[in-house]
């Protein structure tokens, strides 16, 4: 049973990304382009991101005397400094690629399948994670760790795969709820981002990072001082209000298709008839190049 709840648990962090991308992508068609350069987006973040936590961030925690902090006004000052690092780089990250490689996508659609590419490759990374640690918990059941470990390492070993098993059921699902939680936030970004890009305010830009780094914080603090369970409450009600944005700022679509207009050949086969059908004739050319005439045509 164990190792069946752990192996759903990884598998299901790997196939939700890629099972969202694939039906986000038969049904609006997007170029899966934009789902990548949302995956490479994480990834750049992370290359600056933890370098910077490394060698910058924790060293002036040292300098103000946060450094070690559990409990309290210092560590909430920790976590508050941990999530305003990662929403300044990931937004950051966001915004940059949105202005410099995907001019293209100023629409709410591509925008959320931005977002599930940058959210995606997070799960994806986690849960390739989690599969390896359950296999190499797996192999490692029940065999004799001081014939392949050093002496001072078996204790700690064992003390490890004694925590990593005796986990209840629900506990080892926790990482696939959180990352479902996850993704639907990370999305939520990617559109709040295209706000700022947009040209409405930068103040969405600001308001993505604040609520990035809010989320965060709470999520850091909540699983150090009140337990892992009010964590995932913390991220469960992120999920909630980002569902919420996402509603608020959705997008009617341009224009439906016409679907006598997507093959120009039956007009000259005679499958439609236009002189029973002006309606469709007027639309076809508004939207065509001659618009402007018509408008002239109509005031005199």
């Amino acid at each position: 049973m164990g190792v069946f709840v752990r192996g759903i648990n990884a598998l299901w962090m790997i196939a939700l990304p890629l099972g969202l991308a694939v039906v986000l992508s038969r049904r609006w068609r997007p170029s899966w382009r934009v789902f990548w350069l949302g995956a490479a987006t994480f990834i750049g973040s992370q290359v600056l991101h933890i370098p910077f936590n490394r060698f910058l961030l924790q060293p002036m925690m040292g300098v103000l005397g946060l450094e070690g902090a559990s409990r309290g006004v210092s560590f909430a000052l920790v976590a508050l400094l941990l999530g305003l690092s990662a929403g300044i780089f990931e937004e950051g990250a966001r915004y940059l690629v949105y202005r410099r490689w995907l001019p293209q996508v100023r629409d709410w659609r591509g925008a959320v399948f931005y977002g599930a590419g940058h959210g995606g490759v997070e799960s994806l990374l986690v849960g390739l994670l989690a599969l390896y640690v359950l296999l190499q918990a797996f192999a490692l059941r029940g065999s004799d760790l001081a014939a392949s470990l050093p002496a001072d390492q078996v204790e700690l070993a064992q003390q490890q795969l004694g925590v990593y098993w005796s986990a209840p059921w629900h506990a080892a699902l926790l990482g696939a709820l959180e990352r479902t939680l996850a993704l639907i936030f990370q999305v939520s970004l990617a559109v709040m981002v295209l706000q700022s890009v947009k040209g409405r305010s930068v103040w969405w830009l600001f308001a993505a990072v604040a609520w990035h780094a809010l989320i965060d914080a709470l999520v850091v603090f909540a699983a150090q001082v009140w337990g892992v369970y009010w964590a995932e409450f913390c991220v469960f009600c992120a999920a909630l209000v980002s569902l919420l944005l996402l509603w608020i700022l959705r997008e009617p679509v341009q224009g439906p298709v016409l679907e006598e207009c997507a093959a120009p050949d039956r007009l000259l086969d005679g499958a439609l008839d236009l002189e029973e059908r002006p309606d469709l004739l007027r639309e076809i050319v508004e939207r065509s190049r001659y618009a402007g005439e018509l408008e002239a045509l109509d005031r005199e």
